[in-house]
């Protein structure tokens, strides 16, 4: 296993619950990390809570191509080159197709796959240039599995899957290491704008999500975790 003591990662989508466990997990193991997220009060609010340097906060829509040009050119003015870049950004539209719009469909896209693209193209120059790094997506469970009124969302997330992919041709040459987690239900705010009943106590918990990511950023140096699947026990779908 790797360590972490002075690795310098870039976590995107850092104000969710999950991004909030996992940049706590980061710090504790002595990395140097850089938040970004949407909001900025809850940036703010989380820059505050784990003691975070100011200067390794910005916020930012990754699906904004200036965003992400401002975010590249801060991340290498306060830190470098990125050791390990995570993406926890994007949106859950759930909804049938008789009800799903093409502005809703269009805005996963976006927000997932445009976003996840812009991200790592941002970033991936200079990781070749150092020829290392690791790259973990989240695409979950819905980005190898469909699920009835999950067109919009699963688009995008097998989306993520099929360019990471394409990607780690381009990348053979190198030691940029590709990993994709397909986690199953999660208990986090996710849920709270989709019309769905579910069962939020049989779902993974935040900090155990948290915790397999932690552990992704720790892969053996002579080797690399392509993807993991972490589901809960009641609703294995792979």
């Amino acid at each position: 296993m790797e360590k972490l003591t002075a690795k310098k990662v870039v976590v995107a989508g850092a104000t969710g619950g999950i991004g909030r466990q996992l940049v706590k997990l980061l710090q504790q193991s002595g990395a140097e990390v850089f938040v970004t997220g949407r909001d900025q009060v809850k940036l703010d609010a989380l820059v505050s809570d784990l003691g975070l340097s100011p200067t390794h906060a910005m916020a930012a829509d990754i699906s904004n191509e200036s965003d992400m040009q401002m975010l590249g050119s801060r991340v290498s003015a306060e830190m470098g080159t990125p050791d390990i870049l995570i993406n926890l950004a994007g949106i859950g539209i759930i909804k049938s197709m008789d009800h799903l719009t093409l502005a809703e469909f269009t805005q996963s896209l976006n927000t997932n796959l445009v976003g996840s693209f812009l991200f790592v193209k941002m970033f991936l120059p200079a990781m070749k240039e150092s020829k290392k790094g690791l790259i973990v997506n989240v695409p979950g469970v819905l980005g190898k599995v469909p699920m009835a009124g999950a067109a919009a969302y699963s688009a995008s997330k097998y989306g993520i899957v099929g360019m990471m992919q394409s990607i780690r041709e381009e990348l053979k040459r190198t030691e940029i290491r590709i990993t994709n987690l397909f986690l199953g239900g999660v208990d986090s705010p996710f849920w709270d704008t989709i019309d769905l009943k579910v069962q939020k106590d049989k779902m993974i918990r935040e900090e155990e999500a948290a915790r397999s990511i932690w552990f992704l950023c720790q892969q053996p140096a002579s080797g690399v975790v392509s993807e993991m699947v972490l589901q809960p026990f009641n609703h294995q779908a792979i």
